[in-house]
């Protein structure tokens, strides 16, 4: 005899799985299309339309097609007729360099010996979904509802709202179910891509190299992280001189160039019983659909106030010492680098100056531990163990 659903799960006794895998859908071609709009709006004073612009995005179709949309917002719908924009596809593949989708050539990532937060995810899922197995197993006869069944029905409420507008199974949970589904997706980020996560540091290093060499003015020439050296190693493929530069990448790729920058305001630890006080590590904040991490240069004239409040005590000298200063934006929102490098100050804006920010720099490859990370031979250890996204020491 079959499964029965009665009361908010009837739509059960006809609904079938219809969500396609891996594309963008017509809200994040929109969401796109917008943040290429904004970005136009913010940064279009700095865009040289008689030079060449090199856009670096994946082979995977949505990330191909995510690339072509903000395009299109921000240069217009002929950008692909514009023989000034170049739309440059890396190969997102297993055993493939690629530093926008750096786990693809970073093995231990994809073994157990990363599974800390999928591991935390699923006691906490055990704490939270408790009242919600209950309630399902209640409108049902001939089926027996597991945990992971119910974490696997209420992340189809997402996936199918943002694909169709509207999903039956939103309605099934509370708001403070809600809240713990979240919390689930901050325990997975945390404990896969961030601090809590062996490969945590490593899958992010190669496009902070890439980075660092922008603003270094050289080109990666060595094979040392997944940074594809074929096309980094060329200024028609990496080049140095634009005012712009657009990369498209993962949400968790993104999560995990955060943690190799040694953003350690990040790496609270996250409890798999239950959201931590004052919790500073929110993915729905950080790493939403269409998400955006900007990283602005700054050339001022003179070195520029760490408080300043107007326009009348801007500077903190007029000497004339032209200084530059980097910012971090994600989402709009500023990453304020002083927390985690103290040498950056506590600015009130959140910058640094450039110079002190690329000393911090320099260790940040032999702190991510690449080689090792990725491809040693070390043991999982329980949740919570590892806190500065590499594994233990030997």
């Amino acid at each position: 005899m079959g499964a029965k659903f009665t009361g908010q799960l009837s739509f059960l006794n006809s609904w079938s799985y219809n969500l396609g895998a891996e594309i963008l859908v017509p809200k994040g071609r929109q969401e796109l299309f917008d943040s290429g709009i904004l970005h136009y709006y913010q940064y279009a004073q700095l865009y040289n339309y008689n030079a060449t612009i090199v856009a670096r995005t994946t082979t995977e179709d949505r990330m191909l097609k995510s690339a072509e949309n903000f395009l299109a917002g921000f240069v217009g719908l002929e950008w692909a007729t514009n023989p000034l924009v170049k739309l440059e596809p890396i190969i997102e593949g297993t055993g493939f360099n690629n530093s926008l989708a750096g786990y693809d050539n970073c093995n231990n990532s994809n073994l157990p010996v990363s599974s800390g937060g999928s591991n935390a995810s699923t006691i906490w899922e055990g704490i939270y979904l408790a009242n919600a197995t209950a309630r399902l197993q209640a409108m049902t006869t001939g089926f027996n509802w597991t945990t992971s069944q119910v974490y696997a029905a209420q992340g189809l409420c997402p996936y199918e709202t943002i694909a169709f507008g509207f999903s039956d199974f939103c309605q099934l949970f509370t708001y403070q179910e809600w809240q713990g589904f979240e919390y689930s997706i901050d325990l997975q980020f945390y404990g896969g891509e961030m601090f809590g996560s062996p490969t945590g540091r490593a899958v992010g290093i190669g496009y902070v190299q890439e980075v660092l060499g922008r603003l270094q003015n050289h080109t990666i020439t060595m094979p040392v992280t997944q940074d594809n050296i074929t096309l980094d190693n060329n200024t028609v493929s990496f080049p140095l001189n634009q005012t712009l530069y657009f990369d498209f990448s993962h949400d968790t790729n993104i999560a995990s160039i955060l943690t190799a920058f040694g953003l350690t305001q990040f790496a609270q630890f996250l409890p798999a019983t239950g959201p931590p006080a004052n919790q500073q590590m929110i993915v729905s904040h950080m790493e939403p659909f269409g998400a955006r991490l900007d990283v602005e240069i700054i050339n001022a004239p003179n070195p520029v106030s760490a408080s300043r409040t107007n326009a009348t005590n801007a500077y903190s000298s007029t000497n004339g010492t032209a200084t530059q200063y980097i910012h971090f934006l994600l989402n709009q929102r500023t990453i304020p680098l002083g927390v985690s490098y103290p040498n950056c100050g506590n600015r009130t804006d959140g910058w640094c100056e450039l110079n002190t920010f690329l000393g911090n720099a320099q260790g940040l490859l032999a702190t991510a531990q690449y080689n090792y990370s990725c491809n040693g031979n070390y043991p999982a250890v329980a949740y919570g163990t590892i806190t500065n996204g590499v594994p233990q020491s030997s």
